[in-house]
């Protein structure tokens, strides 16, 4: 396979056109076909359900070059799975999760001169995502739906790669109890954007939200959860119905545990604890670790003993197992990886 002539080393985390996307529309009741098609443009009307009441969902995964020079996807059956608990909580139609990794799997196929090489550091990124496309004027769930698949190269989430980084507590919520945190609806991400502009401003790199009802105990930020490690290495992460359930931090923890023989936690984290902490970092599909070296608590600053110039060690560990695995240098537990035949 030919790749295409970009410099894969600088790459950023952006759109860039590939040559294909997967589309299927919801009439009727029933589901179409679905096709990949070339056009990247998207036709519907003023008073389509998504411009107006933002109903909205997308999902986030990648695929990637392996050592072995397979293309490769990483556990889009729980991204399906994930897409259709969204689905329900939005009242959309649930599209079928067979068909969903079909679908993603037809889209890395028909773009796999854009999968960048092994060794550069960057990825392909893979956005599915489904919207209400009919006109809706009185506050309801749309009757019409459009599920959609593009493809876009992109390199790491930070600039600076896995340089640790500085976050602040914020004043704002992320989601309520028994609120949409637990879903990936676009509608979550809009309400972060004013709080991210305002931590970039001040000189932090992302914010630390805590729970709304008690704002005590520590959450996730704005498209990352939290791992802790503890000073006798414990892999802690936190504990709430309204944190997004991470695939990459579901992997992880499982990687600490069958891997590297650490011992895991699921439970609250509390604020007054976290200078206890050895390490910390966020992750998620786009940076899968970024490690975080300081915590800013209104101009209180607590310093993980990790530092600022590198990862822990024990999350570089964790890092350096999981992409082991997504890049074919580690054996996979079973079912992880799709190769794209």
């Amino acid at each position: 396979m030919v790749k295409q002539n970009i410099d894969w080393q600088n790459l950023g985390f952006g759109y860039i056109k590939t040559d294909k996307r997967f589309v299927s529309s919801y009439k009727d009741g029933a589901w179409d076909d679905g096709a990949l098609i070339g056009e990247d443009m998207i036709t519907m009307s003023e008073c389509a359900c998504v411009l107006q009441y933002a109903q909205t969902i997308f999902e986030g995964l990648k695929a990637y070059t392996t050592e072995k020079g397979e293309t490769v996807v990483f556990r889009p059956d729980l991204n399906a799975e994930r897409f259709a608990n969204s689905s329900r909580r939005m009242e959309m139609p649930v599209y079928p999760e067979d068909k969903f990794i079909e679908a993603v799997l037809q889209v890395v196929k028909a773009n796999e001169s854009f999968v960048p090489p092994y060794g550069s550091g960057a990825t392909l990124y893979l956005r599915p995502y489904m919207f209400g496309i009919n006109p809706v004027i009185g506050v309801k769930p749309a009757s019409e739906y459009q599920f959609r698949v593009f493809a876009t190269p992109v390199g790491p989430y930070f600039k600076g790669g896995a340089k640790p980084i500085t976050i602040r507590v914020s004043d704002f919520d992320r989601a309520a109890p028994h609120g949409t945190g637990h879903i990936k609806a676009g509608l979550n991400y809009a309400m972060s954007l004013h709080a991210i502009v305002s931590a970039h401003n001040e000189g932090y790199d992302e914010n630390m939200y805590l729970d709304a009802g008690t704002r005590t105990k520590v959450e996730e930020t704005g498209g990352a959860n939290f791992l802790f490690i503890t000073k006798d290495n414990k892999v802690v992460t936190p504990k709430s119905d309204s944190i997004l359930p991470s695939i990459t931090r579901r992997s992880l923890m499982y990687v600490a545990k069958e891997y590297l023989g650490l011992e895991t936690e699921e439970r609250e984290v509390y604020l007054d604890e976290l200078s206890d902490f050895a390490e910390c970092g966020l992750c998620g599909t786009a940076a899968v670790i970024s490690p975080v070296g300081k915590i800013v608590d209104h101009g209180k600053e607590i310093c993980l003993p990790s530092g600022m110039a590198d990862m822990g060690p024990v999350t570089k560990k964790l890092y350096d197992t999981l992409t082991g695995i997504q890049m074919g240098r580690l054996e996979a537990p079973k079912g992880w990886i799709r190769v794209i035949e």
